[in-house]
């Protein structure tokens, strides 16, 4: 049994690893921005007659990150694994973008995986093991159309999980992995298409044509997904859960042949990261 902490676990990816871990008999620590949402986490467990601590947690206030793990340390007494999973998609070009739309993408994704990871790491260390688990996307690694912002956040959540690889198991025995999903069917979009309506909508300048034709397409995936880009939370929640549970997790993880198609170019030669991580460590430290 692992002591595993979630963010972001009010719906979506979160909600269902929650369940999936309690189900398989690790104790949960499920954490939300917003405790009004609990209501289905809970009543799923309730149904399922799974014990999960739900907890208030914001990943953009470092005081409330660090209150947060340091309740579950008073209760649990450790802290096996962190799942970074809390974020937010975002839809606008360089040049439409304000610069708090920016810092808030930045802070959500990003910031919101150090203030995690920094809070977690000293009890991890004192123990001297430890997983952290950062979702990513496949825009960690592929830059997309009008994605540029959200995929730089997550660019820098995989460079941030990688350096951390590269000296902290080695020093400490806590290991890190980064989580790669492509599409996957749960409030995410609806989400994003919220922002850009609450920041002016579509706007009538010239990326317009362009932008209508990339959200076109991916209507079209959406509706047919012939492809297979999108998965549900449930099947993404298992792929993080045996990730979580292997005796040696990868430290890159495409979660769908999907992905592993769309990645190809970036991760053929070294698809777990192993290798890349093994060189680094032999040729710096």
């Amino acid at each position: 049994m692992k002591t595993v902490l979630i963010t972001g676990a009010s719906t979506g990816l979160g909600s269902s690893l929650a369940l999936l871990l309690a189900e398989r008999g690790h104790r949960v620590w499920a954490t939300m921005r917003d405790l009004a949402k609990q209501g289905p986490l809970v009543d799923a467990a309730a149904q399922k007659r799974l014990a999960i601590t739900v907890r208030q947690l914001d990943v953009e206030s470092a005081a409330s990150v660090t209150q947060c793990v340091e309740d579950m340390i008073a209760a649990e007494k450790r802290i096996d694994v962190l799942v970074n999973n809390a974020g937010a998609g975002f839809i606008r070009t360089t040049e439409q973008a304000t610069e708090d739309d920016i810092r808030w993408v930045m802070d959500v994704n990003f910031m919101g995986v150090v203030r995690g990871t920094k809070a977690v790491m000293p009890h991890m260390r004192a123990a001297g093991s430890g997983h952290i688990v950062n979702i990513s996307s496949v825009g960690g690694l592929v830059g997309q159309p009008f994605n540029e912002i959200y995929c730089a956040a997550k660019f820098a959540v995989e460079g941030y999980t990688e350096a951390m690889a590269s000296y902290v198991e080695e020093g400490f025995g806590i290991r890190f992995s980064v989580v790669e999903p492509g599409g996957i069917s749960s409030d995410f979009v609806k989400n994003v298409q919220a922002k850009v309506a609450a920041t002016g909508g579509l706007l009538q300048d010239s990326y317009l044509p362009l932008l209508q034709r990339y959200l076109s397409r991916g209507r079209d995936r959406a509706a047919a997904d012939r492809e297979g880009v999108f998965q549900t939370p449930d099947e993404v929640a298992r792929v993080v859960a045996d990730c979580i549970e292997s005796a040696s997790p990868p430290l890159r993880l495409r979660t769908s042949q999907w992905a592993e198609d769309f990645c190809r170019f970036k991760t053929a030669a070294d698809p777990t990261g192993k290798l890349q991580q093994a060189a680094v460590v032999s040729r710096l430290l």
